[in-house]
């Protein structure tokens, strides 16, 4: 998993509540294996027109939102269905951090063990933040370490989980952590072996 520290970088903006998972990654698309190469499908329905043209009154599509490291949204975002794609739709198009009032728990938990970071502003902090970027586009930095979302005229704290937030620091997903005591692992195994004469 990649770690996630800071991140600057232009901010998109998404004046929409409710964004439920079969918006971010659509049920067709869940058919891969991988887990790489679904940012293409990310918003289907809504980046493309019925001829998969892309939609330009999407906000994705806007140019100056191009190369967006950072989603800015509205309530209850990730809600629906709880599948790990819409996580990995949004890291593989290059979002690494979603900035929302809140979060639909199961996507909230899915975004800590697939290195992207949800930031839980609250309503206020992220009007302030919406109407800010509404008047001048610009970038925004994410610090993980200061627990910081700041840009210029802006800055706010939030709150997060001490575990996570190690887990992140250090890319640690729940195989990352098991890996770190594989050494007691493979002696506890060995051990295990002498003991009971196994082969």
């Amino acid at each position: 998993m990649k770690s996630f520290t800071t991140v600057r970088g232009i901010a998109a903006l998404m004046d929409r509540a409710n964004v439920d998972t079969d918006q971010i990654i659509p049920k067709q698309f869940l058919k891969r294996i991988e887990r790489t190469g679904f940012g293409r499908f990310l918003f289907y329905d809504w980046r493309f027109d019925a001829q998969e043209n892309p939609n330009p009154a999407f906000e994705l599509n806007r140019p100056e939102y191009l190369g967006a490291s950072i989603l800015v949204a509205k309530d209850n975002f990730g809600c629906g269905s709880s599948r790990e794609h819409a996580v990995w739709a949004l890291d593989d198009f290059g979002i690494r951090c979603v900035i929302a009032p809140n979060f639909a728990d199961i996507f909230y938990n899915n975004c800590f063990k697939n290195g992207v970071l949800p930031v839980a502003l609250g309503r206020e902090k992220t009007q302030e933040l919406f109407d800010l970027l509404g008047r001048k586009p610009q970038e925004v930095t994410v610090d993980l370490h200061r627990q910081t979302v700041t840009a210029d005229g802006f800055i706010a704290a939030f709150e997060i989980d001490p575990f996570r937030k190690e887990c992140l620091l250090h890319g640690l997903d729940d195989i990352g952590l098991t890996l770190q005591w594989e050494d007691k692992i493979q002696a506890f195994e060995s051990a295990r072996q002498l003991a009971h004469n196994y082969r």
